[in-house]
């Protein structure tokens, strides 16, 4: 929904992504550091910023604000983001304010994606003694009813003043609306959820939600590292790119562009016939095997039906017949969990653009556990792998990290227990006159610096 990108704008965090990528600047924090067994991390605050009520920011004030999210009985610590910070099972110990300048995150095991996590908008800094809506971002709310929230321009901001003066989001979910809207100037910038219906004025970059195919690798035929190799070596990017169509784009390695880390120059899809034929030769497919592809109903943002019934064709004109068996989205869920299908076209996010919080999820032993906490759906298992991403988890040291998830997506690629497919594409249409949108990987756009050619600042 829309709650993180309009909080984006009025509640600042410690630390916040840079524009266009998912690596982290400065923001309420000026610095930080983190103890040599990385478990105690230290943030100084920014000097002079103040909330929207005009009291000072404090780190009394942050560490409450965190406390609130990590007490599961707090309003709003269900969502997914303070259960980040929480951890599971348990990362963070305790929030400390030592002095009115420094706070202190005190954690049970040392957690390197705690910067990325930080940098959310659902972890935002919200003052105590306020309405929940007073934050010290660039933008206060002015007026928030039902499908309408208004924001303007903070007096005083720290990071000098945006360029637009006031932010209205309005609730807007279809073509016809949205582009009626836009015509007749009530709406200048529509963010919809999957690619628009009119191309002119469309402006499109890739997000951080992955496509990818899920071999049970406990099962035959896709227990044969061979004939994984084999289904990637004969899907075309170009035909799979035609079956997205403008909701995604291939995906030719284990992270989307956008997030640090990436292993670049060693696609993963597609191959000669021959290379195919000789990977079968070898992986051995069953005589008469006709195997599942599990798939979900949904066709929107991504027609993963259509997506399914391509990669169907493909595999089945070099001997891999499949079935394709399309289910509600809560039905795949059940048979994900318990294992019960061949191979399966699923979607997860790298949460944040921390390669942890995705590559750990789905591919350790630790989450290849049958049942509602599974989320390694391939069901694989290797001791080597796990001991690398289990190593880039707890190291502070970024290229030591990067070198590790790059050794680890060297792995994934030889082994192929999952298979990437996809990335989705955010969209955004505009009016002509409006200048200075950039779209972000994680969806939490910049919105402050837009203005209308003619218009001014607005």
């Amino acid at each position: 929904g829309a709650g993180p990108l309009i909080a984006r704008h009025v509640f600042d965090t410690l630390v916040a992504w840079r524009e266009g990528s998912t690596d982290i600047e400065p923001a309420l924090a000026v610095r930080w550091s983190v103890s040599r067994d990385g478990l105690v991390w230290t943030f100084t605050l920014r000097d002079n910023v103040r909330f929207h009520d005009g009291a000072a920011l404090t780190a009394a004030e942050v560490a409450a604000s965190f406390d609130r999210g990590l007490r599961p009985e707090a309003p709003g610590a269900g969502g997914a983001w303070p259960a980040l910070l929480r951890g599971e099972p348990g990362v963070v110990k305790e929030v400390r304010a030592p002095d009115p300048r420094t706070v202190q995150i005190a954690l049970v095991q040392p957690y390197a994606p705690l910067l990325t996590v930080l940098a959310h908008p659902g972890l935002g800094v919200v003052r105590a003694a306020g309405a929940g809506l007073v934050g010290t971002g660039p933008y206060r709310v002015v007026d928030a009813s039902a499908g309408r929230v208004a924001l303007e321009a903070a007096p005083g901001y720290w990071g000098g003043p945006p360029r637009a003066q006031r932010l209205v989001f309005l609730d807007v979910s279809a073509d016809e609306q949205a582009e009626a809207d836009l015509d007749a100037r009530v709406l200048d910038v529509w963010l919809p959820p999957g690619p628009p219906r009119r191309a002119e004025q469309a402006l499109s970059a890739p997000g951080l939600r992955v496509g990818y195919l899920a071999f049970q690798t406990e099962k035959e035929p896709f227990s044969r590292k061979r004939v994984r190799q084999a289904v990637a070596a004969a899907l075309d990017p170009a035909v799979l790119g035609v079956a997205l169509g403008r909701a995604g784009v291939p995906l030719q390695s284990f992270l989307p562009p956008g997030v640090w880390a990436r292993r670049e120059g060693s696609p993963v899809l597609g191959g000669s016939r021959e290379t195919v034929k000789a990977l079968l030769a070898d992986g051995g497919w069953p005589k008469e095997a006709k195997p599942t592809l599990l798939v979900p109903a949904e066709d929107k943002p991504v027609n993963r039906p259509q997506l399914a019934e391509a990669i169907q064709i493909q595999l089945g004109s070099d001997g891999m017949a499949l079935t394709v068996q399309v289910e509600p989205e809560p039905t795949v869920r059940t048979l994900l969990q318990a294992g019960a299908f061949d191979v399966a076209l699923v979607e997860a996010a790298v949460t944040g653009g921390d390669p942890h919080l995705f590559l750990f999820p789905l591919s350790t032993s630790e989450a290849a556990t049958k049942g509602p906490r599974a989320l390694n759906f391939s069901f694989y298992r290797n001791a080597r792998l796990d001991d690398v991403l289990i190593r880039a988890s707890q190291l502070s040291f970024r290229p030591e990290r990067q070198r590790l998830y790059q050794r680890a997506q060297a792995m994934l690629a030889d082994d192929l227990p999952w298979l990437p497919i996809y990335v989705r594409l955010h969209w955004a249409l505009a009016r002509p006159e409006v200048r200075g949108l950039r779209l972000h990987p994680t969806g939490f756009h910049r919105l402050g610096g837009l203005t209308l050619e003619g218009g001014g600042p607005r």
